[in-house]
């Protein structure tokens, strides 16, 4: 992992190795990811498009879907999992996910005839403003400009309009990120709001009311400051399907004690999570001049030291 100024002054350079053996990061593109676990799916398994409109609990116990296009489905137990604006935690009374003042643009770098960088995280801070890159193939490159906005602001589509309000913020900065940016087809740029979600005990629902339950961002949203979203996404995944492996064997546990199960042991991980990506992007996203350089020339190269850093990262899913 690299870190430099936004003159293009490398600040420190880490290797994950070095500091904590145990350690290591893959990036790998979302639609990859996507379509690699949708691959292990019966055929038909999956309906793309399908958008709720409703959800009831039968007369007979069962969970009602209704969606947009007047499709029924019935079943015995939902599992949420649809994302930040998710209709199932809002149906079950979960708070809106709270913007954290600030944004960020977000694409993919296209080289057809091969990118030219190193495995390496790179990271650029300003102030008010950060960015990064990282290769996610022999051919591409994710990219990230984070910068502070007091409100979300309005929606933009217009992917030539995204393109150049993101060049824009970073225009005096190193031409590598420049030129990824140039490379980006018009289709995977996107602008979003930064939310999360704190899950305060006794405040918040619980993960599960009966058979319905959430997993990943639909229960806990959190910033991308820790790298950590989707992971825990995945995380909840193999501890459900664990859960509900061991109830549907048992002749004594319930699903729905299942379900409370694994949200009891979930949260722990996924509250301190949420609290720590927040309070680590606030401090990334410093404005005043002072407080820059004293990250730029003092904590960064001198007091930072990444192995406690990515503690977080050690979960162990034992065998699957």
């Amino acid at each position: 992992m690299v870190v430099k100024s936004e003159e293009g002054r490398e600040l420190r350079s880490f290797r994950f190795k070095d500091e904590d053996e145990s350690q290591e990061v893959r990036a790998v593109e979302r639609r990859i990811l996507l379509e690699t676990l949708a691959n292990q799916l019966p055929p038909g398994a999956v309906h793309f498009s399908s958008k709720l409109a409703k959800i009831e609990r039968t007369e007979n116990g069962e969970i009602m879907l209704e969606l947009v296009d007047g499709t029924r489905l019935f079943t015995k137990i939902l599992i949420g999992c649809d994302g930040i604006r998710s209709s199932v935690a809002k149906w079950m009374g979960f708070s809106e996910p709270r913007y954290v003042g600030h944004c960020a643009f977000r694409g993919l770098g296209f080289y057809p005839e091969g990118q030219p960088f190193e495995p390496k995280v790179n990271y650029i801070y300003g102030r008010g403003l950060r960015a990064g890159y990282v290769p996610v193939s022999p051919t591409k490159v994710y990219w990230f400009i984070c910068f502070n906005r007091p409100s979300p602001g309005p929606k933009i589509s217009d992917s030539f309009v995204l393109k150049n309000q993101a060049k824009e913020l970073v225009r005096n900065w190193p031409s590598d990120l420049m030129k990824i940016i140039d490379l980006t087809p018009d289709d995977t740029i996107i602008r979003t709001p930064l939310v999360d979600r704190w899950l305060w005990p006794a405040i918040s629902p619980a993960a599960s009311d009966g058979q319905v339950v959430l997993v990943g961002d639909a229960w806990h949203p959190m910033t991308p400051n820790l790298g950590q979203g989707a992971c825990c996404a995945l995380e909840d995944a193999v501890v459900l399907a664990r859960k509900l492996a061991n109830a549907i064997k048992s002749e004594t546990e319930s699903v729905e004690g299942a379900l409370r199960s694994y949200g009891t042991e979930r949260w722990p991980r996924v509250f301190p999570l949420t609290i720590r990506a927040n309070v680590v992007g606030s401090a990334l996203q410093w404005e005043n001049p002072v407080v820059c350089s004293l990250r730029n020339n003092l904590i960064i190269p001198k007091l930072v030291r990444l192995g406690p850093l990515l503690e977080h990262t050690n979960f162990e899913c034992k065998s699957l």
